[in-house]
C-alpha cells in the first residue's frame, strides 16, 4: 500500500519527536541511521493502516514510500530539523543523523503549525482563514520562500508587509462602519503602522466589553504577537530596524502570523456586520 508524502512526513516527524510508540525504544535524539528510520516508518505505517502484526515484519516499504521517505529525510535536513552524524567522535556523515537543536525546539510542541514548503504553508493558512485575500497570500508565500533559502531579513520584511496589508483591510472596514468610525478616528490620521496600531488598540480596549467572546478570547496574546512581528523589522518611525532574526525566530514568526491573521479576519467580520 502506497502512502502520500504528507503521510510519510507526519509519520517520520512523530517518530523523531518520540510520539510514535514502536516495538523498540523511542527514537534517540543523539544518533540514528536512515535504515533504522525506514524500519520505524514502515512499522508505524503498518500500525496506522491496521495491518495484522505479521504483515508489519513481512515487507519493506514500497518503492514509492521508500522514495518519498528519502525526499522527506533530505527536506528535513535542508530545513535544519535533522543534521548528519552522531554526537560522538565517529560516524560523522550519512547514513547517521540526529535531531538538530533547532529540530528539538520545533518538535517539542505537538500543536505547532508544521509546514515544509510553499504549498503546505499556504494550505495551513487557507484552512485556518478561508476568506484570506490573495494579495496577503502572495506576500506570505514570498516570506516563506525567503525563509527556505535562508534570507531571514527578507522573510521578516515580507511577513511585515503581509501584516500591514491585513491590518489596512481591517482599518478600511472600520472606516466604512458609521457606528465605530469616530472611536477609531486617530487610526486614519496616522501614516506609520505601529502608530496606527496603537490607536487601534486604544479604541479596541474602550469597546472590548461589546466584543463577542470568540473575538476577546486570546485577543491580547495575538495582538501583542502582531506588535512583536512589526518591531522585528521596523522601528516606531517606520524605518527598517536592521535586526536580523535567528532561523528559529523567523520560523516562529511564520507560525505566529496564522493566529494573528485569523484574529484580524474575525475582527473584520465583526466590523462588517456590526452596526454600532
Amino acid at each position: 500500500m502506497d502512502h502520500s508524502y504528507e503521510e510519510i512526513r507526519k509519520t517520520a516527524i512523530d517518530i523523531l519527536a518520540g510520539r510514535e510508540k514502536l516495538g523498540r525504544e523511542k527514537f534517540s535524539s543523539r544518533s540514528q541511521t536512515f535504515a533504522t528510520l525506514s524500519k520505524d516508518v514502515k512499522e508505524a505505517l503498518r500500525k496506522r493502516d491496521r495491518l495484522p502484526p505479521d504483515a508489519m515484519h513481512r515487507e519493506n516499504l514500497s518503492k514509492n514510500d521508500e522514495a518519498l521517505l528519502q525526499e522527506v529525510f533530505w527536506d528535513l535536513f535542508r530545513q535544519n530539523v535533522i543534521t548528519l552524524g552522531t554526537r560522538g567522535n565517529a560516524d560523522h556523515a550519512y547514513p547517521y543523523f540526529r535531531l538538530s537543536s533547532f529540530g528539538k525546539k520545533i518538535l517539542e510542541n505537538e500543536d505547532v503549525y508544521f509546514f515544509h514548503d510553499l504549498s503546505s504553508y499556504e494550505k495551513q493558512i487557507r484552512e485556518t482563514i478561508p476568506d484570506i485575500d490573495d494579495l496577503t497570500i502572495f506576500y506570505l508565500k514570498e516570506a516563506m520562500q525567503a525563509f527556505m533559502v535562508g534570507c531571514r531579513l527578507s522573510s521578516s520584511v515580507m511577513l511585515g508587509v503581509a501584516l500591514e496589508h491585513s491590518l489596512n483591510l481591517l482599518y478600511e472596514d472600520i472606516k466604512q462602519n458609521d457606528g465605530h468610525r469616530e472611536l477609531f478616528s486617530k487610526v486614519f490620521q496616522e501614516q506609520f503602522l505601529l502608530r496606527k496600531f496603537k490607536h487601534f488598540r486604544n479604541g479596541l480596549d474602550r469597546m472590548k466589553k461589546d466584543l463577542p467572546k470568540e473575538i476577546t478570547e486570546d485577543l491580547e496574546t495575538n495582538l501583542d504577537a502582531i506588535v512583536a512581528l512589526v518591531r522585528n523589522y521596523r522601528n516606531e518611525s517606520g524605518h527598517p530596524s536592521g535586526n536580523v532574526l535567528s532561523r528559529e525566530q523567523c520560523y516562529v514568526n511564520l507560525q505566529l502570523f496564522i493566529p494573528c491573521c485569523e484574529k484580524i479576519y474575525d475582527l473584520r467580520k465583526f466590523f462588517e456586520n456590526e452596526v454600532g
